[in-house]
């Protein structure tokens, strides 16, 4: 198996965290999504969206999208539950995340420390947005230690990947205890 990933991802980090924490063998190669490595022919030839993470499977299986090839990886681990309600429950979190979190969280990040653009030129919206995104989260974790059932599931890895670097995206863990805790206890699971 070969990930194409960069390390500063958190939609790359996912399947890393997956594949490290199931022991799955992988060939990691690194591609700086800022290189534009990822436009290339060669790598538009692997995955045509020109997206990364991407895993090639051999034998011309190519998976994209990093909820999707996390589900892949985890299928019949602990980090899936078995019950099928909280499974359900699971991928909520996992669509959330992708429609909600990241495209918050995240492209903050992107913007201050990779673009390197002041707070004044990032839209107030998305900062907004992203501090309503942490909200819910931290009020979900008011009540429990995992965001679906009583173990680590692929939706704290999902929400660990980019929650991680908020700070970098101008957001404050400070007033959100449950968050920093789950954070660090989730990332003991890990071993990250």
């Amino acid at each position: 198996m070969k990930i194409y990933g960069d390390t500063r991802s958190g939609n790359c980090l996912k399947v890393k965290y997956v594949a490290d924490t199931l022991a799955i063998p992988y060939e990691w190669t690194e591609i700086d999504v800022l290189s534009g490595r990822t436009r290339s022919k060669e790598f538009l030839a692997i995955n045509p969206a020109g997206q990364i993470p991407t895993v090639d499977f051999g034998n011309g299986r190519i998976l994209a999208q990093s909820n999707a090839i996390m589900r892949y990886l985890a299928r019949n681990s602990a980090l899936i539950p078995g019950d099928a309600w909280l499974a359900a429950k699971m991928d909520e979190w996992l669509f959330w995340e992708q429609y909600s979190h990241e495209p918050t969280i995240a492209v903050a990040r992107f913007l201050r420390t990779f673009k390197n653009l002041p707070d004044s030129e990032i839209s107030p919206q998305l900062v907004e947005k992203g501090n309503a995104a942490l909200d819910m989260m931290e009020a979900c974790l008011t009540r429990k230690n995992w965001f679906v059932g009583d173990q680590i599931t692929l939706a704290d890895i999902a929400l660990l990947a980019y929650t991680q670097f908020a700070e970098e995206g101008g957001f404050t863990l400070e007033h959100r205890p449950h968050i920093r805790k789950w954070l660090a206890l989730a990332k003991g699971e890990l071993n990250i």
